[in-house]
């Protein structure tokens, strides 16, 4: 049986971003061969639209271009993922890099300039604080 990986939905080609649009990584989806491969979107199972107004976090919030705070909709997605985590047993996941849901390490600094800034989206930091291992998709498994 493989080991099942909970992967950001865009990454895999489902085109679910803020913009409408996917980013599919050949390298992820090469995972495909050694590991079961889970997709997920956090934004999505949080009740968020495809497309939709980009988002940054701000604190400890998660606040739209226009103001909107979405914060709700970002910990229900982070609790979806940390919920599938648990139920099927996964232990690690590949996620967006710089989302305000997904990344790890580095996000957007809530400018809305591409300014980058330390820190975990909503739904890695939520992962990592219950022992799920967070890889961005440079850093992953394939490589």
């Amino acid at each position: 049986m493989k080991e099942k990986i909970l992967v950001s939905a865009c990454l895999l080609g489902l085109p679910c971003r803020y913009d409408g649009k996917s980013k599919p990584e050949e390298g992820i989806i090469a995972l495909m061969e050694k590991y079961e491969l889970i997709p997920f979107c956090p934004e999505i199972y949080g009740g968020l639209e495809t497309p939709r107004i980009p988002s940054e976090r701000v604190g400890d919030k998660v606040l739209m271009k226009d103001g909107k705070d979405v914060t709700e909709n970002y910990s229900r997605g982070a609790e979806g993922a940390l919920y599938l985590c648990k139920t099927l047993g996964i232990k690690k996941a590949v996620l967006k890099e710089r989302s305000p849901s997904c990344g790890s390490g580095k996000i957007y600094d809530g400018s809305f300039t591409g300014t980058l800034k330390d820190g975990d989206g909503v739904t890695a930091e939520l992962l990592k604080k219950n022992g799920i291992e967070v890889l961005g998709e440079s850093d992953t498994l394939a490589r």
